[in-house]
């Protein structure tokens, strides 16, 4: 196809104009007949000939709602090639992820027997540990584009701006299926029951468990958080799937710094279990930082192997960074 046709479609389909992305995919089937494909042509003009789907359906091309008071983006897209899938869990974590992913995989077969994938997913653990990182691999092995909830923009103010904010995240979820992600969202769940709670936030919390209850898009929402305790108890009630991502034990450790430093020499002497069990107790994301640190200092130092003084001097950064710490 030609390039400068190709642009012009897709800036055309970015501004909504459905008379000239219908006028660009009519020069399209001309280009493919005089080319000589004609099947292709011909199958395409088929398409144009259907019947145009409401704006609502599943499955049509829609832009990114946006906040009813000044029009800013809701949603953040992350685009594939920046989603990270690999993650080190332990086994009986790691096949409850996978399970959530057959049955999606499934969804088809599943539904021909009255049976529904699960496909609202609570994440939750201690700052560090991957939730993030489990919704991007959800997102990554469903296939699905993961919108994340932009809270700086959905939250309001004005009094009911924020459910009507949140019912626009719904409905786009519900018109294109996406991986749906609510980071914190103790931010909107709080439990009812707080004592500085106002009468707002109940109706957030409310409204939010309703748009739950009665999703039925064909993606994914996956919600996280730090703190499970301050969630409303209702909001467990919702998902189908409450998945406690808790931070790594040494196997776990050892894996994720063999991992992170995969694509570096290291020294064949390197002790790696008595590494990891000096790192009992961190986060999956500063095992990860150490990694990354002690590659950084091996170059930086002009040497082509990682050593274990390199893994303890970032080691040793990180627990001086921890006493300076409020």
């Amino acid at each position: 196809m030609n390039a400068t046709l190709l642009k012009r479609l897709f800036r055309a389909i970015q501004s909504g104009s459905a008379p000239d992305v219908e006028s660009l995919c009519q020069r399209i089937v001309a280009d493919e007949k005089r080319v000589g494909h004609t099947q292709i042509a011909q199958e395409l003009e088929g398409i144009l000939a259907q019947p145009t789907k409401a704006p609502s359906s599943p499955g049509l091309l829609t832009r990114m709602p946006t906040s009813r008071r000044d029009s800013a983006p809701l949603l953040q897209e992350i685009p594939v090639e920046q989603l990270r899938h690999e993650m080190v869990l332990p086994s009986s974590v790691e096949k409850r992820f996978q399970r959530v992913e057959k049955e999606f995989a499934a969804r088809s077969r599943l539904a021909k027997h009255g049976l529904k994938p699960r496909h609202r997913i609570l994440l939750y653990g201690p700052p560090g540990c991957g939730k993030s990182l489990g919704a991007e691999r959800l997102a990554w092995n469903t296939g699905l584009p993961l919108r994340k909830v932009r809270f700086d923009t959905l939250l309001s103010s004005y009094f009911g701006e924020t459910m009507a904010n949140l019912r626009k995240v719904f409905d786009a979820a519900q018109a294109s299926p996406c991986a749906l992600f609510l980071d914190e969202c103790d931010t909107l769940a709080r439990s009812r029951t707080e004592r500085n709670d106002v009468g707002e936030v109940t109706r957030i919390t409310n409204g939010l468990l309703e748009m739950l209850e009665h999703h039925r898009g064909d993606g994914l929402v996956i919600a996280a958080t730090n703190l499970d305790s301050a969630l409303d108890t209702a909001l467990f009630r919702r998902f189908d799937e409450v998945l406690k991502i808790p931070l790594p034990g040494i196997d776990e450790i050892e894996r994720l710094l063999r991992t992170t430093l995969s694509a570096m020499e290291t020294d064949r002497a390197l002790a790696w279990r008595d590494l990891a069990q000096e790192m009992d107790g961190m986060s999956g994301s500063e095992v990860v930082h150490i990694g990354q640190n002690a590659a950084k200092h091996s170059v930086l130092e002009g040497r082509k192997r990682v050593s274990e003084a390199d893994i303890r001097h970032a080691l040793a950064e990180i627990h001086e960074r921890h006493h300076q710490a409020p």
